[in-house]
């Protein structure tokens, strides 16, 4: 795949932890959040599954918003959160935390986790 391809096909917004507010509690559907650091190595490895569950969300008409958020420049949602541990999701509806899960993660368990209800 070309760089052209992949910045045309990107789904993933990194957004700011002054966005949260707009872009996570009063979005109404399923909203996957990525709390990753870039010096953390399982972040990286789970940042091209987080991208396919995106890409494939898309294609299939899902109704899914999937964001990352800096760790290191979110302490407060890290804390809000209770977030220990990187690379963390959070599965959100609807405004409302519905699950985490902590670590990386294979592609086919980061779907299962974002077709909970």
């Amino acid at each position: 795949m070309s760089t052209v391809e992949l910045t045309q096909t990107k789904q993933v917004t990194e957004i700011s932890a002054a966005q949260f507010s707009t872009e996570v509690e009063q979005f109404q559907g399923k909203v996957l959040i990525d709390f990753y650091a870039p010096w953390c190595g399982p972040c990286k490895m789970i940042a091209p599954v987080v991208e396919q569950v995106a890409q494939d969300s898309l294609k299939e008409n899902k109704q899914l918003k999937v964001i990352k958020i800096n760790a290191d420049d979110s302490q407060e949602l890290m804390a809000k959160f209770g977030i220990r541990g990187i690379p963390t999701l959070l599965l959100v509806n609807n405004g409302e935390v519905v699950a985490t899960q902590v670590g990386a993660a294979s592609l086919s368990q980061v779907k299962k986790f974002v077709e909970q209800p």
